[in-house]
């Protein structure tokens, strides 16, 4: 049975740990025994957006050495996060040629969840009953160029309908720091995405990314939409139950 490693990002830990036992939980299922490394914190993406490059490079350097205790895959159910380890990682070090060997080397073990499970799937991936707006979240189809995968994750569980939004590619205005410096744009660009969520239909709303599901989820709530709000790791999960 081969070993992975879990990375399980800022959100996943501190706001919506139940994303990460659900990963693990499908991990599991599909044969992987899940390695979670304890001193793992921030990948550093907020400094790195923000301009704070050398505060960004301290986290990336405590993250590759943390992910080196172990040869295994790691798995990252965020694609934004798994976008700076693979690829903001080895520009963070352009400058110094031995860390930016060890980036290289950890980036190449880095997949990102719904990816990582699309690759290793082997039938139906249990049943649930819903009908599943998804949103692709940008750095998971712009950065990591991955679009059809998580969709053939929802696809392989039975009794769910796949529905696609209107404009499914443009942002729904969270983007980090984004939303803060520029909350008034932000906030436009999330109307119209809910505003398509909504036309949409459905039950629920799934994506791979906690940052948009909290800034959209957060959105329909106040708006007074009833809609469940998952990561494609709880989809499935609860389909496995």
């Amino acid at each position: 049975m081969s070993t992975v490693q879990l990375f399980h990002t800022c959100l996943v830990n501190e706001f919506f740990p139940t994303v990460g036992f659900a990963v693990v939980h499908v991990l599991e299922h599909l044969g992987f025994t899940v390695n979670v490394p304890l001193r793992q914190t921030c990948c550093g993406q907020p400094a790195f957006n923000g301009g704070f490059h050398d505060e960004a490079r301290v986290a990336a350097r405590h993250t590759i050495e943390v992910l080196e205790g172990s040869p295994g895959t790691v798995v990252i159910p965020s694609g934004s996060c798994a976008d700076m380890l693979i690829h903001q990682y080895p520009v963070l070090f352009d400058d110094d040629q031995r860390w930016r060997t060890r980036a290289e080397a950890v980036a190449a073990r880095c997949r990102e969840f719904s990816a990582f499970t699309a690759e290793h799937l082997r039938g139906p991936l249990g049943e649930v009953q819903a009908t599943v707006a998804y949103h692709p979240s940008c750095h998971l189809a712009r950065g990591l160029g991955i679009d059809r995968e998580p969709r053939a994750v929802i696809e392989a569980i039975d009794g769910v309908e796949l529905r696609r939004l209107h404009a499914d590619d443009e942002c729904c205005g969270f983007g980090g720091l984004f939303a803060v410096k520029h909350a008034d744009i932000s906030t436009r660009m999330l109307d119209r995405k809910i505003a398509n969520v909504c036309a949409a239909g459905g039950d629920r709303l799934v994506s791979c990314d906690m940052g948009c599901l909290l800034h959209i989820g957060g959105g329909l709530r106040r708006r007074g939409v009833t809609m469940k709000v998952q990561h494609v790791a709880e989809l499935a999960a609860e389909a496995l139950e």
